[in-house]
């Protein structure tokens, strides 16, 4: 009895002295941010901007992996299929929640289901614009001139599927305007087509139309996001005549299903801190992008309301990718 009580105390005493593992902090290594778009856009030089901020906070580089094609489905997958350990986060746009019901015959995955929430960035406002030539100086004088053309306006879309596209096809559900749409093949040649009267109006991004806002070859009268924008803040926006009429070029971060709770809130934390340093400040300023820098859930919520919203759009307006 006394033997088995001292080779008891001593393998206890043995216990002691093993070391016990514990979780290394995250991260360990580089995280990967996948941009589903092409290098030099505007999702891309955020990314990098705020990746850039993010590394000193982390500790390890913040890696762009451009996954362009099929309207940023293409990135999404892939972030989809990446393992849930935290080092692979997707930064996209609000075309994640356009694709639900746009391209549903080629979205091979539900974004509110195979993909975990991070943080809600930052939020970019359409600018409705006019060739100066059109003889309205507000958005009901506008429609009451699209009523009074016998084909209606030519109402420009940056891109097929666009929240530009999509403005447009709103501009005529709540306002009851009359026109046709006009798509181009980017936001670049869309602005260019309004400035030079191809087109009578545009739901324009704030960064492509601001130059000719301020030289005077564009007249902005209103913009899309719920609240007034930062970049204009003189202007009204669509929702306070429409109400319901909200669209906004938004970016948002999200990992694969799954990932750690730690990595989501270190990731969030440090998307907080990269939004409030100067630099990143005067350019959201000069971009007319304002920050948000939302919660897990608060992002997963705009998302619901966002694929409701646009499922309507696109339903009631029969619109079909061509």
């Amino acid at each position: 009895m006394h033997i088995f009580q001292s080779v008891l105390r001593m393998s206890l005493g043995l216990a002691f002295l093993i070391p016990v593992s514990t979780p290394a902090a995250y991260p360990e290594k580089p995280v990967r941010l996948i941009v589903p778009f092409s290098t030099g856009g505007g999702t891309d030089i955020q990314g990098r901007l705020l990746g850039e901020k993010m590394r000193s906070g982390l500790g390890q580089q913040v890696l762009v992996d451009n996954r362009t094609g099929a309207g940023g489905l293409i990135g999404a997958q892939i972030t989809v299929e990446s393992p849930p350990d935290g080092y692979t986060v997707l930064f996209t746009t609000a075309t994640i929640a356009v694709n639900v019901t746009l391209q549903k015959d080629r979205m091979k995955f539900d974004p509110l289901k195979d993909l975990d929430p991070v943080v809600w960035v930052s939020s970019a406002p359409l600018v409705l614009v006019v060739h100066p030539s059109v003889p309205a100086k507000n958005v009901k004088e506008l429609v009451a001139l699209s009523s009074r053309v016998p084909q209606g306006l030519n109402m420009g879309g940056n891109t097929p599927g666009s929240t530009s596209h999509l403005s447009a096809e709103m501009f005529k559900q709540f306002a009851k305007a009359k026109g046709v749409t006009v798509l181009y093949k980017g936001g670049g040649p869309a602005t260019l087509g309004v400035a030079t009267g191809e087109i009578d109006l545009l739901f324009a991004t704030a960064p492509s139309s601001m130059p000719h806002i301020k030289a005077g070859r564009l007249r902005a009268l209103a913009v899309t996001t719920a609240k007034p924008a930062s970049a204009l803040p003189e202007l009204p926006t669509m929702n306070s005549m429409y109400p319901g009429f909200t669209s906004d070029n938004w970016y948002a971060m999200f990992m694969p299903k799954g990932s750690p709770k730690a990595a989501i809130d270190r990731i969030n934390s440090e998307v907080k801190k990269a939004l409030s340093a100067e630099e990143v400040s005067r350019f959201y300023a000069r971009e007319g992008l304002d920050p948000v820098g939302s919660t897990p859930v608060e992002l997963t919520e705009m998302m619901q309301r966002e694929i409701a919203k646009y499922r309507k759009i696109i339903t009631d307006g029969k619109i079909r990718l061509r």
